[in-house]
């Protein structure tokens, strides 16, 4: 499976600057211009998930998973992101769908009252991995006993043009693996120890190494991990 963009559709980290901007005004910014090709393992998915489950996308983006998720007959959808511009993108291009916004890192639903949560390149966007838990522990207040996690995301690059970045930065944001790219995006790579204690509240279903070549044309590797809350 190749991967084609680095670029991630979700705001989290509103304290760091982009360009001058906090990272909701950037994606604001270019809501109207973004294209997101990373591939979504619907086959997987669909294994751990059935089409009448309430399935909910964190960090959405303008809506591009869960419009592959209707077409293929999932009907209880909805969609969260920080960013304004991209939820209005989202509800003009998938009017069958339910996208809201977030604020201060919540999900506005109930206890329990999801069946899936997709959280897609999401985590590079988080730095810190305080705010990282944090997001995970609202994921598993949300979903209900038994619920799915579908994550992929970005792992660490062994080469030394990725390792010198991540020295660079390190002091800067407190953290091994987070760097901005050349347009001032903020992202973190992630130590394959680092994603298993963040996600220790769930019983692995799948996990996959994958290679995609980011915005860049550069090779990095990731993963696509399916989690059941334990």
């Amino acid at each position: 499976m190749k991967w084609t963009d680095h670029i991630c559709p979700f705001s989290f980290i509103m304290k760091i600057q982009v360009n001058g901007m906090d990272q909701k005004e950037y994606w604001n910014s270019v809501s109207e211009t973004k294209t997101f090709t990373l591939p979504f393992d619907s086959e997987s998915f669909s294994k751990y998930v059935k089409k009448d489950a309430v399935i909910v996308d964190v960090g959405c983006g303008y809506g591009r998973v869960l419009r592959i998720l209707s077409d293929e007959g999932y009907g209880d959808l909805a969609g969260y992101d920080f960013s304004p511009s991209m939820i209005e993108r989202a509800r003009r291009e998938c009017p069958q769908i339910r996208f809201e916004t977030m604020e201060e890192g919540k999900i506005p639903l109930e206890d329990g009252s999801t069946d899936a949560v997709i959280l897609f390149a999401v985590l590079t966007c988080i730095v810190s991995d305080e705010e990282q838990e944090d997001l995970i522990r609202e994921i598993c207040r949300i979903l209900g006993p038994g619920g799915i996690l579908y994550v992929n995301d970005y792992l660490l690059n062994p080469d030394e043009r990725n390792q010198e970045r991540y020295r660079k930065y390190e002091e800067e944001f407190g953290v091994f693996g987070a760097f901005r790219l050349p347009e001032g995006a903020t992202c973190r790579h992630h130590s394959e120890e680092h994603v298993r204690k963040l996600l220790k509240d769930f019983e692995t279903k799948e996990y996959d190494h994958i290679v995609y070549t980011t915005m860049n044309g550069h090779l990095s590797p990731g993963f696509t991990y399916i989690g059941k809350k334990k």
